[in-house]
């Protein structure tokens, strides 16, 4: 299966080593490149790709709301945020927005390409300078203007399951926490995200901060 993917950035020469890099792999493809935010809104609404490069600052609109126009609208594709400002503030304006990962412009090409990958089966990232920092201090006091969705419907098990996985541990962690199988822990986690209606790992790492159930560590 090739993953489709649409780089939205306002370089066209940044726009090119994206998409050298990419196509030079056999499951990734480059389906359309945008130049503004309202480009890559009308690209991922055509091409439905499975995943949206997007640079934070460009013109017209910008990658945050892009971002946001384009989880709001239902779509399934994951947006990717790239910049090269390490901003906390942007990080967690890409994470309120939908975004499914972050990460700095300076990584190396097989960084990028398994981001592609990482994001488009759901998982959560953000580059490992900015995860501890990111979670430990921005969003618990960056509320989002929206609430947060309900844990009414979740069991037990799985308040325990998005818990842990608000502390950035993998499913294999998980399960040895619980002493569960990874394929228990696997279940548990599409359920968590299908019945909180998120759309991937790194929005339940945000539900988890915003309900309280994952604290800050003390500085």
């Amino acid at each position: 299966m090739t993953l489709r993917v649409v780089v939205a950035d306002d370089q066209a020469l940044v726009r090119t080593g994206f998409r050298m890099i990419i196509d030079a792999r056999d499951d990734l493809e480059v389906v359309g490149e945008a130049s503004d935010g309202q480009e890559a809104v009308r690209l991922t609404r055509g091409l439905a790709p499975d995943v949206v490069l997007m640079d934070v600052r460009m013109p017209v609109v910008d990658g945050i709301e892009a971002t946001r126009q384009i989880a709001e609208s239902g779509s399934r594709t994951r947006v990717l945020v790239l910049t090269t400002w390490d901003v906390d503030a942007h990080v967690v304006a890409a994470l309120r927005a939908g975004a499914s990962g972050f990460l700095l412009k300076d990584m190396r090409p097989a960084e990028l390409v398994d981001a592609i990958r990482l994001t488009a089966r759901g998982d959560a990232l953000l580059a490992p300078a900015v995860l501890s920092r990111v979670l430990d201090r921005f969003l618990r006091t960056t509320p989002d203007p929206a609430p947060p969705p309900s844990l009414e419907g979740l069991s037990g098990r799985e308040r325990e399951v998005l818990t842990l996985i608000g502390q950035a541990l993998s499913n294999a962690e998980i399960a040895e926490r619980l002493r569960l199988s990874e394929a228990t822990v696997k279940n548990h986690v599409t359920a968590v995200l299908r019945k909180l209606g998120l759309r991937d790992r790194l929005q339940a790492v945000v539900a988890a901060y915003d309900h309280g159930l994952v604290q800050p560590r003390r500085p």
